[in-house]
């Protein structure tokens, strides 16, 4: 009984002592398989991408992808065409600067390559920078517009309809006013001279006895009568850049304009409400400078084009003088309305010392 007890102890010893190492030599090789796979993995993820020599152009670049494949992460990458880089825009040029205005210099450093100013009651010239050159003139040509409807006495009662020739077809500008829409000529020369609304202005030579031809010969009479010798009109709403005249001659037409009081009045309204078609619509004025207390303006009208700049002319009363101001090919959307503020300053505060210096300025101009 002895001996077959000691033969079972031994038995269970020798299988317990050639298990153990057994035991211990797969937990090693597990732990060992794992520290592989895991090296490995890092290895896989610091792994380099090396990209054969000009196989990407400047044009080109690598996307890396990672996706799950059967419960395993699997990483890829792909050529995807990169975003074209986008050129600067040059600046627009205006025709005073392709005429070399814009080298002039003057004392206010104004934002405009042309500026006139005068007093009206005396015609005396206090500011004068290329004031000869004709340029585009852009919607500034609505005032000759206002002035042709205001002479040849129509009845402004008339209702006129916008139609597909009042579409502008050159600068592809919007209208609040679509095609049908109807209005008297009265409001459309309110919104015209006010709002600068192309398609009114448009309607309103359409509309006149003989069609667009007459009314822009009659725009082209009108000029010569007044002396405006620079000047030429092809449209009657300056979206043509061949609508020119001089800052001289544009002086003559707000002086010629301000003797009709509804060109006065409509010009410098801050807003209006019209109904074409039974649709209200409000306009608001194309110059801030209508809604300021610090102004007291007579009659103003502004004008854009690529071509021409900003523009702007308007008869103000300064310090109880009527002064007329005209500003050609501005650069900046408000330029034109803040050398009107630099002028005035120039007038009420230093004028008295600063005139030789405008007077150098033109004879350095020739």
């Amino acid at each position: 009984m002895f001996k077959s007890a000691l033969a079972i102890f031994t038995t269970l010893l020798f299988i317990h002592a050639g298990l153990a190492p057994a035991n211990a030599q797969t937990t090693a090789a597990t732990k060992k398989t794992a520290v592989k796979k895991a090296a490995a993995k890092k290895a896989v993820a610091k792994r380099p991408v090396t990209v054969a020599k000009g196989s990407l152009n400047n044009r080109e670049k690598l996307v890396r992808k990672v996706t799950m494949v059967k419960g395993r992460r699997h990483v890829s990458y792909q050529r995807v065409s990169a975003a074209p880089s986008v050129a600067a825009v040059p600046p627009v040029m205006t025709a005073g600067d392709m005429a070399g205005l814009n080298l002039t210099q003057d004392p206010l450093a104004l934002r405009s390559n042309v500026a006139l100013v005068i007093d009206q009651a005396s015609s005396q010239v206090l500011f004068e920078k290329n004031s000869n050159v004709a340029l585009p003139i852009a919607s500034v040509t609505k005032l000759m517009t206002a002035l042709v409807v205001a002479e040849a006495h129509m009845n402004m009662e008339e209702i006129l309809t916008v139609t597909e020739d009042d579409v502008d077809r050159e600068k592809h500008s919007s209208s609040r006013l679509r095609v049908g829409a109807q209005l008297s000529r009265d409001d459309m020369l309110h919104i015209a001279l006010m709002s600068s609304e192309n398609r009114a202005a448009s309607a309103l030579g359409r509309n006149y006895p003989g069609g667009l031809p007459a009314f822009v010969a009659a725009m082209n009479a009108k000029a010569r009568s007044l002396g405006m010798m620079d000047t030429r009109y092809v449209d009657s709403t300056g979206l043509s850049s061949q609508n020119v005249a001089s800052a001289r001659d544009l002086a003559k037409l707000v002086v010629a304009a301000y003797q009709y009081p509804i060109i006065r009045q409509y010009s410098t309204d801050p807003k209006y409400m019209v109904e074409p078609s039974g649709h209200a619509l409000q306009y608001n004025s194309s110059n801030r400078l209508t809604s300021s207390k610090d102004w007291d303006i007579g009659l103003q009208k502004t004008g854009f084009i690529n071509e021409a700049g900003h523009c702007l002319v308007m008869l103000t009363r300064i310090e109880g003088r009527p002064i007329v101001m005209v500003f050609l090919d501005s650069k900046g959307r408000l330029s034109h309305v803040g050398d009107a503020a630099r002028m005035r300053k120039w007038l009420v505060e230093d004028s008295p010392k600063n005139l030789t210096r405008v007077k150098m300025v033109r004879a350095d101009q020739g």
